[in-house]
């Protein structure tokens, strides 16, 4: 195993392993199938199933052995948009946190169901708290408005030079 992916590291008085913090990946995502049911109008039950492949190459030796596994759990903002009958564009926003891994080779996860479910709860306290301190970002909704003409002075109903120019032209022809 690389010697940097598995040292210990440090984040606000926790150890952890891993991808150093700060770090990150791009991945390609091959055709995958997505399936979905709607259980209330509005919310939907969702599966996702599909390899995803490293752009461009893994440094020789690094990240986690073959056959290590993890338990990502996933908040995200989804943007649906209908291009015709039959497709539609995706975009999705979020965070991912690891509620436990497998190590490879291993046949036991990192934590119980019954950990992994309290520190699920614990996240989506704290996703709450925040979403509950930070102002909510609107974009302003487009008033349109009753544009009021302005009081005038008499002397300001003379025409723009340029226009008065061109009408004098005109009326000398």
């Amino acid at each position: 195993m690389p010697a940097s992916y598995d040292r210990f590291k440090e984040y606000q008085g926790k150890r952890y392993t891993g991808m150093q913090i700060g770090r990150g990946h791009n991945w390609n995502y091959d055709a995958g199938q997505w399936t979905e049911k709607k259980v209330t109008p509005d919310k939907w039950e969702f599966q996702y199933s599909v390899v995803k492949r490293r752009k461009g190459h893994a440094p020789e030796g690094s990240g986690a052995p073959v056959g290590t596994a993890y338990d990502w759990y996933i908040l995200a903002d989804q943007i649906v948009t209908k291009r015709d009958a039959n497709s539609y564009t995706t975009e999705m926003k979020g965070v991912k946190y690891k509620l436990a891994h497998k190590r490879a080779g291993k046949d036991t996860w990192s934590a119980s169901e019954r950990a992994k479910r309290k520190r699920l709860a614990q996240i989506l306290r704290e996703m709450i708290a925040e979403l509950e301190r930070e102002p909510a970002v609107e974009v302003p909704a487009r008033v349109a408005r009753r544009r009021e003409p302005a009081p005038r002075h008499p002397a300001a109903r003379r025409a723009h030079p340029r226009t008065a120019r061109a009408g004098a032209k005109s009326r000398r022809r």
